[in-house]
Formats: C-alpha cells, sequence, structure tokens
C-alpha cells in the first residue's frame, strides 16, 4: 500500500507530461496575441513579451498607478489617491492595459482563450506577492448573470482560482453578487462608471461570515478608472472584511502617468 501510494504522484506527473505533449502535437503552442509558435501553450512569443509593459516602481504607493519618473524617496501618491483614498488600501497590476496586451487581455476575457488563466495566475501572484502574502482569501469581481450565461465564464474568477492554485489560498468564489447588469463601461467617463456601478453589488447573505474580519484580495481582469473595483470594495468593507486589497490582470495608466 505505502509503494502504491508513493508511485501515484509519480504516475499522475508522466500522465500528464504525456497529455500536453500529445495536445501540443495535435495543437501547436501559439502565442496568446500574435499567434506565433511558442514552447508552450499560453506563452508569449519573444516579440510580444518585449512589447508588454510590465508595471514595476516607481508607481502610486496605494492604487499602483505607474509612474513614468523616479519622484524621490518616501511614499508615492498619486494625485487622485491624494484627492480620494480609494476604499481599497492597496492595488497592484501584472501589465500596463494598451495596444500590446489588449489583444492577449480580450482574447483571455472575450474568446474563450481560458487556457491562458494558469499563466496568467502565475504572473498575477508574483506582481501581488506583497498582498497576497498578508492576505486570508481571493474574491473575484463577480459578473452579472444575464453576462455570464452568454460569456460561460466569469474571467475574474477563473483568475482568482489560477492565483490560489499557485499560492494556496482559498477563493471565496461567490461572496459578492452582481445585482444590476450595467452597461459596458469601456466609453464612459470616471464619474460616469462610478454612478453606472453604484449599487450594483452586494453580499450574498450566507457569505457575510466568509469575509468578516478576512483580509482580501480582490481579483478582476481590468483596471480603468477603478470604479468596478472601489464599488466592490465598499461592500466588502461594509461586511466587515478587515482590509480589502486589489489584484488585476492589466490597468489602464493615465496619460502622462507612464
Amino acid at each position: 500500500m505505502t509503494l502504491g501510494m508513493s508511485q501515484r504522484p509519480l504516475r499522475e506527473s508522466v500522465l500528464v507530461r504525456l497529455g500536453r505533449l500529445a495536445l501540443d502535437t495535435l495543437l501547436p503552442p501559439r502565442c496568446l496575441t500574435c499567434e506565433a509558435t511558442v514552447v508552450r501553450q499560453a506563452q508569449l512569443c519573444g516579440a510580444c513579451w518585449a512589447r508588454i509593459r510590465f508595471v514595476g516602481e516607481p508607481m502610486c504607493s496605494c492604487c499602483g498607478l505607474p509612474f513614468a519618473f523616479e519622484a524621490g524617496g518616501g511614499t508615492l501618491l498619486c494625485a487622485d489617491c491624494i484627492r480620494e483614498p480609494p476604499r481599497y488600501r492597496k492595488a497592484r497590476a501584472v501589465m500596463v492595459y494598451d495596444d500590446a496586451s489588449r489583444e492577449a487581455v480580450l482574447a483571455f476575457k472575450h474568446g474563450d482563450r481560458t487556457d491562458a488563466a494558469p499563466a496568467f495566475g502565475g504572473w498575477l501572484a508574483r506582481a501581488g506577492a506583497e498582498l497576497l502574502a498578508d492576505s486570508d482569501c481571493l474574491v473575484p469581481v463577480p459578473l452579472h448573470p444575464a453576462r455570464l450565461f452568454h460569456r460561460r465564464y466569469n474571467q475574474s474568477a477563473l483568475l482568482a482560482h489560477a492565483i490560489g492554485r499557485v499560492t494556496g489560498k482559498p477563493v471565496v468564489s461567490d461572496a459578492l453578487q452582481r445585482t444590476r447588469n450595467t452597461p459596458t463601461q469601456g466609453a464612459l467617463s470616471r464619474s460616469a462608471r462610478l454612478a453606472n456601478v453604484r449599487g450594483a453589488f452586494r453580499i450574498r447573505p450566507r457569505r457575510v461570515a466568509s469575509v468578516r474580519d478576512r483580509r482580501i484580495v480582490l481579483v478582476d481582469d481590468v483596471m480603468t478608472t477603478g470604479a468596478t473595483v472601489e464599488a466592490c470594495a465598499a461592500i466588502l468593507v461594509a461586511a466587515g472584511a478587515a482590509h480589502v486589497d486589489v489584484l488585476t490582470l492589466a490597468r489602464v495608466a493615465r496619460e502622462g502617468s507612464s
């Protein structure tokens, strides 16, 4: 019995590798952005990787907005966070949402490239290491049921579970509920976005105990003005969360910030 138990992980590992080899033979791995051949599934080719603007210092210590230049020592805050501190504690993102990253993000979000989730989960775990080390659980931003039915998956939940597999952090995937099917926010201003999501989320009553006194990392795909994560963070804080941090795959860098 002991021998069988010790060899099972090895057999499973071999089967996984053989399965991947067969898949790669039938469907050669393609770059998430340009469809060039790559070594493994759900990767970027060297050229596309070089174009990605990964978010790092210098940045706003609160919302993670990348800065164009180092502004000296100490804590750096952007004008928006100084003027109106957000309801979340800190936000971090993997990359800037721009022409170089947009296609990969939209392929994952709308194009059924859910195979990218494991790779993105690893990127998110590295970009959000500071937040994740100080967290109790992960909560994805929810989709309205009508949009979930149309899309068939919640991309934010896929990212949260991918991070959870890397870090071992539990995912409370149904903590938040979207109660209104809000219009797409793509062309809206910040004030319009805030109005659009006002009252659009709530805590599921059966999950109140799951968020109370917990240090939560809220997971979403793209942060534009921050209206959606602000609304979700406010709901979680009102429900008794110890604090809420935000981790996104990409974020928009405002003009002149980077």
